[in-house]
């Protein structure tokens, strides 16, 4: 299916990523991962108008109201470490909803990054049959590391009914690749950059969005 870009239609989505992208302000990493979360909100906002919903009665204190509800409460679902903001965010808009998390990095064989593998170590999760699956991941560069995780999740905890996928930013390579692993899944992104470095990082993208959020790592 073809992915959604919120960031297309004008809305406040269009200040978090640039607060996102700019080299000032993301060295407040408060500031940082609050502007992930965001984004995760603002994305879960959207994915939430294609789920399903029925008819409930709420009372109030002065009657009753007919409000429609989600059917199903779905599983969320990131990548260890730098999902954790964008996941929050997703948790604030299905506030009821089952989550579950994947440990997963890159290897790289070089010195110099130009070559890597993805090493999955570890994967906690309910139940997927029959759920909606929504995976938050802030950069979805090669698209690699995620079709990986996407499968390892299907793999050992079942076949979701339906599957969304939701990014910061996303190359247009990266983009492509999961498609054509994962065809049935709906993709919601905040913006699309057209260069993937021969390192496999997007340009201009806005930097290692885990050191952003979290600091360095060894």
């Amino acid at each position: 299916m073809k992915p959604r870009i919120i960031t297309h239609t004008p809305s406040a989505a269009n200040e978090y990523l640039a607060e996102l992208r700019d080299a000032v302000i993301q060295q407040d990493r408060a500031r940082f991962r609050w502007n992930l979360e965001r984004v995760g909100i603002a994305l879960g906002m959207e994915i939430s108008r294609e789920m399903r919903y029925s008819k409930q009665t709420v009372q109030t204190p002065l009657g009753e109201a007919e409000i429609d509800r989600l059917t199903d409460q779905p599983v969320l679902a990131t990548v260890l470490r730098a999902g954790i903001p964008m996941h929050a965010g997703m948790a604030q808009v299905f506030d009821r909803a089952d989550q579950a998390f994947v440990s997963a990095c890159r290897h790289y064989d070089t010195e110099d990054h130009a070559s890597f593998s993805i090493r999955i170590d570890a994967v906690s999760s309910p139940s997927l049959e029959g759920r909606v699956l929504i995976i938050a991941d802030p950069m979805l560069a090669t698209g690699a590391s995620l079709v990986q995780v996407i499968q390892a999740l299907l793999e050992t905890h079942g076949q979701p009914a339906a599957l969304h996928i939701a990014a910061a930013i996303a190359s247009e390579e990266g983009l492509a690749h999961v498609v054509e692993q994962l065809p049935y899944a709906r993709i919601w992104v905040g913006a699309v950059d057209s260069v993937l470095s021969a390192k496999g990082y997007i340009i201009p993208g806005l930097g290692d969005a885990g050191d952003l959020a979290f600091g360095p790592k060894m």
